[in-house]
């Protein structure tokens, strides 16, 4: 199944905000994108639909194994590019927000060969 972008980053931001705060609520979602309520509520019942993540009844969300795989592959990207940007002496906020721009198009031998350089500057 294709995933777009889109819910690549609510996937992200969930694993980003349980690893902040732990439980995640949408109204945490809607906080952390700045997405309208609605537009957070009918991507996670889409995510929900197509068994990325689950809604326990007290409205807390959490990754389910398919979410999970994906969220932590973006977000690996993400600090991956990060890092590369502030090699290059990209202040850290540009860095993060240009790692957000391009982190989901990237074809996977460009961010391994990414990933090679990173690991060799360190």
């Amino acid at each position: 199944m294709v995933i777009h972008e889109s819910a690549e980053n609510y996937l992200e931001s969930i694993l980003i905000l349980q690893g902040r705060q732990g439980s995640v609520r949408s109204i945490d979602i809607v906080n952390e994108l700045g997405y309208s309520k609605p537009s957070v509520s009918i991507a996670m019942k889409k995510l929900r639909e197509n068994g990325y993540i689950s809604v326990a009844a007290d409205g807390s969300i959490t990754l389910n194994d398919s979410g999970m795989e994906i969220a932590s592959r973006i977000y690996g990207r993400h600090k991956t590019l990060t890092e590369l940007f502030a090699i290059l002496g990209v202040s850290p906020k540009i860095a993060a927000e240009d790692a957000c721009k391009v982190e989901h198009d990237l074809n996977d031998e460009t961010f391994a060969r990414i990933t090679e350089f990173v690991e060799r500057s360190r």
